[in-house]
């Protein structure tokens, strides 16, 4: 087991655990878990959904006594290997389309950071990517939010033009805005060779959320090589007082024996 040092507080990304439940039981279930707060993919087919859709996900969060901290903006089709909207002219109506309900979801439900993916090459234009997401940002600063910008690990996406914390923070430092900030899935970025304590030690100020997996095979901390119990005494130390991701793969019961507090 890995202790978990006070002040280190876990949400629970319900599109990637508890998938065996559909979509709205899985917030009861979250809290049945022991956990007060969840993070989305974007659960929608489309960019902006229906009332009726939406209310009902704000009931079964709600009536299950959790918070939504996190919240990505449409991405595409995460399934068929699309990861991101900003950055691709053939899906920026899309997603400016889906800045307002996204924005009017998280503020209904107290989210406070709201994930907006790069998107895959080829085409994709820098340009296009900044002009979004100060559009992103505005319309999140309406309502006290945080837009978050993620590296990814090109292993797995092979076509995504972000895959370090470095050029993370260039495209949040052109971008220009007091409420974009780092996304730190530290499972992303040690697959990439980051050193992650480094990091933390480094630029945890700059953390907007933190995501967290183990490596290798994106599953529970303990289950990889990564110093989960030292990264989560640095994340303390350093004071993030963000919540952090739990965004791993996990099939059975016990996905959260790895916990020691």
């Amino acid at each position: 087991m890995i202790r978990v040092p006070e002040g280190v507080a876990f949400d629970v990304n319900l599109s990637i655990l508890f998938t065996g439940l559909p979509l709205l039981e899985r917030p009861a279930a979250a809290a049945k878990a022991g956990f007060g707060a969840v993070e989305l993919w974007w659960p929608f087919g489309g960019p902006d959904p229906s009332g009726a859709e939406l209310a009902a996900l704000r009931a079964a969060v709600e009536d299950a006594g959790v918070r939504l901290v996190a919240l990505n903006f449409d991405a595409g089709d995460m399934a068929a290997g699309e990861r991101g909207l900003l950055a691709r002219p053939g899906g920026s109506a899309r997603f400016q389309a889906n800045v307002d309900a996204a924005v009017r979801l998280a503020g209904e439900l107290g989210c406070t950071v709201l994930n907006a993916l790069y998107g895959n090459d080829p085409g994709t234009d820098r340009d296009l990517a900044v002009a979004n997401l100060r559009r992103a940002a505005d319309a999140a600063a309406d309502i006290g939010a945080t837009v978050v910008v993620e590296a990814l690990n090109g292993h797995e996406n092979p076509h995504y033009p972000i895959t370090s914390s470095a050029a993370a923070f260039e495209l949040i430092g052109q971008v220009d805005r007091p409420n974009v900030a780092f996304l730190a899935d530290l499972y992303h970025l040690h697959r990439m060779g980051e050193d992650v304590l480094a990091l933390i030690d480094r630029h945890a100020g700059a953390f907007g959320h933190v995501q967290i997996a183990d490596d290798p095979g994106r599953g529970a901390p303990g289950s990889g090589r990564m110093p989960y119990g030292e990264i989560f005494e640095r994340l303390a130390a350093a004071g993030y007082r963000g919540h952090v991701g739990l965004e791993y793969r996990h099939e059975g019961p016990g996905a959260f024996d790895w916990r020691r507090t």
